[in-house]
């Protein structure tokens, strides 16, 4: 990552509607990141009770998104989660923003990783337009979430080796709420991240679009 305005990074913020969100559109960046010694902090703001699936037990997303952070090997320290109520974040703005801002005064981030203007999930549009307006000084960089994006820019692309996919991959399978759902399965992950490396002539790649950069 010690590309130009890459190597006076320090510390990334990932903002992380819910969790898994972080990990399916940027996980291969997140191990990228931790190889070259690049602080990451992870904030997450449900736990998304209300829709974790019949057969599992209160709590049960939290349980596996700790243990995703500490296969990564993100401190606990650099995790900060909230409790806002599930797909009704429009109606708790304010008060993301007002945790967003101290964010910003206990991390100072570098640059931070959040939704984009174009997903269409009301609690990721949230973030989104919360965390402009919290992070607006620092630079911002908008992942992508396919089934929820209905355009999306994809002017800056992260080059992937095997080992981030693979990594990804063995993640994201912590996620025993979420192996239900269709974009989960290993195949899609695997041929998305080729066809983003196919774009710039490399294997595996994650894409992003810049919002705010400066070097």
């Amino acid at each position: 990552m010690n590309g130009i305005g890459f190597n006076k990074i320090k510390k990334v913020l990932f903002l992380g509607p819910h969790p898994d969100d972080a990990e399916f559109s940027s996980g291969g960046t997140m191990m990228k990141l931790l190889e070259n010694n690049i602080e990451i902090h992870y904030a997450v703001f449900s736990m998304c009770e209300k829709s974790i699936p019949s057969g599992f037990g209160p709590g049960a997303i939290k349980d596996e998104l700790l243990k995703v952070v500490d296969f990564m090997g993100i401190k606990r320290e650099h995790l900060y989660l909230f409790d806002f109520e599930v797909r009704v974040f429009p109606q708790y703005r304010q008060e993301i923003l007002e945790e967003m801002v101290k964010l910003n005064l206990k991390i100072k981030p570098d640059i931070v990783f959040l939704p984009s203007s174009s997903d269409i999930h009301q609690d990721h549009k949230t973030i989104y337009d919360e965390g402009v307006r919290a992070f607006k000084q620092s630079r911002l960089l908008s992942y992508e979430m396919p089934w929820n994006n209905f355009s999306f820019l994809s002017n800056m692309f992260v080059v992937l080796e095997e080992r981030h996919l693979n990594k990804k991959i063995d993640m994201l399978k912590l996620y025993k709420t979420q192996a239900f759902r269709q974009y989960s399965d290993e195949e899609y992950l695997k041929s998305l991240m080729r066809i983003k490396g196919l774009q710039i002539n490399e294997k595996y790649a994650e894409t992003f679009q810049i919002l705010r950069w400066k070097i």
